[in-house]
């Protein structure tokens, strides 16, 4: 079950093994901010050795931002699962549907897998749910730059995914997924709370005041502090 109470302690986790955003530090820098600001710790790192059990003991989210490829030893995913389950929340950033394609419980967790993407261009974000605490402040549809991910599937097809944004494929060139095409989502399942945003791609986001807080909506949902 999801914990309760105040977010205090999270690892933010960017390991990649296939493409690097240039991005990673202006994220990492946001967190960190958002960490000052809201009062929770925010530890960053790229070893893989930091998910055991004493390392996540206690932790109330992980974040995986822009990692790609394979990016946890066997031993380590077990420590994340147990945790996981535990209570911790997970929130997952742009590439990080890029990552550990052969862990099948890593799929489910994140809700899709990264197919492709047309280039960086804007594009108009429609809020489909307007209630959850990552979406609230937006506008009902949000004029944004970014690359549109598009998804091997549809994530609204599993159970306890609560589909949070979209993207209008009529609004910019080369989207791959047609009508319904999602961008930002959360679940519930046995593997308690994740939140997953396609959106992150460029520095630039990092310190813009709706993403940023996007971001810590997504991180507070995750580790059960809103609902």
């Amino acid at each position: 079950m999801p914990r309760t109470g105040r977010l205090s302690d999270v690892l933010v986790f960017t390991r990649t093994s296939a493409y690097r955003h240039d991005s990673i530090p202006a994220g990492r820098a946001a967190l960190r901010e958002l960490g000052e600001e809201y009062g929770f710790q925010v530890e960053c790192s790229e070893d893989p050795s930091v998910f055991t059990d004493a390392s996540l003991a206690g932790r109330d989210a992980v974040v995986f931002l822009s990692t790609s490829g394979d990016v946890l030893t066997p031993d380590g995913q077990d420590a994340l699962r147990r945790r996981l389950a535990e209570g911790c929340g997970f929130l997952g950033v742009h590439s990080a549907a890029c990552t550990e394609y052969d862990w099948p419980y890593y799929g489910g967790l994140v809700g899709a897998r990264f197919a492709g993407h047309p280039a960086f261009q804007p594009g108009t974000v429609v809020i489909e749910d307007p209630e959850h605490p990552s979406t609230r402040h937006l506008p009902p549809r949000w004029d944004w730059n970014d690359e549109w991910y598009d998804f091997r599937s549809n994530p609204r097809r599993l159970p306890g995914v609560r589909v949070l944004a979209t993207i209008e494929e009529t609004g910019y060139e080369g989207g791959g997924m047609g009508a319904d095409h999602p961008l930002v989502w959360c679940r519930e399942s046995d593997a308690g709370r994740s939140f997953y945003t396609s959106l992150g791609h460029a520095e630039a986001a990092y310190t813009d005041p709706a993403f940023r807080a996007h971001l810590l909506g997504g991180l507070r949902w995750a580790a059960g502090e809103t609902h």
